[in-house]
């Protein structure tokens, strides 16, 4: 091979070479610009997300807080500045059934979301009730059904129990300190209003006070 010919066959294989640095850095280029493109897709979509997320948790608890501000529609209400709080070691003739508070025994019932199969004394329960408890009870007007649904929503919530009383005049009653609710049925919307509102509401004379370790029936 002549000298310009060597010449001619190396200035072609320079040309090759740099023809493919170019198509790769060119590939190298838009592999940049498509993984930027899809992280900034990818969060602009978290961040969205979040966002979202942040305003519909925001939104539920502002919800919360104006159910916790409304009445209760037919609730019944004592003035709790009435209502013995001394600890007794006797029965205590309540006016009411359940009783929603007043003197008591100083031993609480267990309230961490328990359901009692047996009726319990009332004087333990109120000492529930100073805890911030929520009691359920029900008689035998109450459905199966609705036993399972309320056992099922009191199991889930701390600082409520549940027990039978077959001598309380409604068919499902619930009671806070100072409040109570007496509805027909577990699918009435004031069941959660009530549980919403009294769980450790503002009517609890002991807020804080624990509901694990007390009597268990």
């Amino acid at each position: 091979m002549s000298k310009s010919s060597k010449k001619a066959a190396a200035a072609s294989r320079k040309a090759r070479i740099e023809e493919m640095r170019r198509a790769e850095r060119a590939r190298e280029r838009r592999n940049r610009i498509i993984t930027i493109t899809i992280s900034s897709v990818i969060v602009a979509g978290l961040v969205g997300w979040g966002a979202y997320a942040i305003n519909s948790a925001n939104e539920k608890e502002e919800q919360r807080a104006a159910a916790a501000k409304e009445p209760v529609r037919g609730e019944k209400t004592w003035d709790a500045k009435k209502l013995g709080r001394n600890h007794v070691k006797t029965a205590v003739d309540y006016p009411m059934n359940p009783p929603v508070g007043g003197d008591h025994n100083q031993a609480w019932m267990t309230c961490d979301g328990t359901v009692y199969a047996k009726a319990i004394a009332n004087e333990n329960a109120v000492h529930s009730l100073e805890h911030g408890a929520v009691w359920v009870t029900y008689n035998d007007k109450a459905t199966d059904a609705d036993i399972k649904t309320l056992s099922d929503k009191v199991s889930k919530t701390p600082y409520t129990l549940m027990s039978p009383d077959k001598d309380q005049s409604g068919t499902i009653m619930l009671s806070a300190w100072g409040h109570q609710l007496s509805v027909d049925k577990a699918s009435d919307p004031r069941v959660e209003q009530f549980f919403t509102k009294y769980v450790q509401g503002a009517q609890t004379p002991e807020q804080g006070a624990t509901c694990t370790g007390g009597l268990t029936g």
